[in-house]
């Protein structure tokens, strides 16, 4: 699709009926849904592996997200959701996507996440592994721009 042409990893997600909400449009916080499969599918070709009991060790957290909405999805329709490492950091990045609608034709949502690559065991943020760092190299075909420096007040 040369409109996500961009995007190294690209989820098909079906609309279901139950995502529409009463004004009869995919509701808000769905949307959220929507990219984090498409977040999964990236984390399984970067060579996580499946959500699972390893996960629970050390991953990524959601630090902040933002969403523009731009279109009403309806069902039916399937969304093609793009997500790439747009910068990152020591122990973080950014991941932007986009869910473009089939049925209209057109980009429905956008979307930024912060995740920090974090130790549960430990609960502290970690820096990201070098084989992760590798994986998105790979993934991308390109280096992700550096994260400008955090205040000490910043997450």
């Amino acid at each position: 699709m040369p409109h996500l042409a961009g995007y190294p990893v690209v989820s098909e997600v079906p609309v279901r009926w139950g995502d529409m909400d009463a004004l009869a449009h995919v509701n808000h916080a769905v949307y959220l849904r929507y990219f984090e499969a498409a977040r999964i599918e990236y984390f399984e070709r970067m060579g996580m592996g499946h959500p699972g009991p390893e996960w629970r060790e050390y991953g990524f957290v959601i630090a902040s997200l933002r969403c523009r909405y731009r279109a009403p999805v309806t069902y039916p329709d399937t969304l093609a959701v793009g997500v790439r490492v747009a910068a990152w950091g020591r122990d973080r990045l950014v991941m932007r996507y986009e869910a473009y609608s089939r049925a209209l034709e057109r980009v429905a949502a956008e979307a930024e996440t912060l995740l920090v690559a974090y130790d549960f065991k430990n609960a502290r943020p970690v820096s990201i592994r070098p084989e992760q760092r590798e994986a998105i190299l790979v993934l991308e075909g390109r280096e992700p721009d550096p994260l400008p420096r955090r205040r000490s007040s910043e997450v």
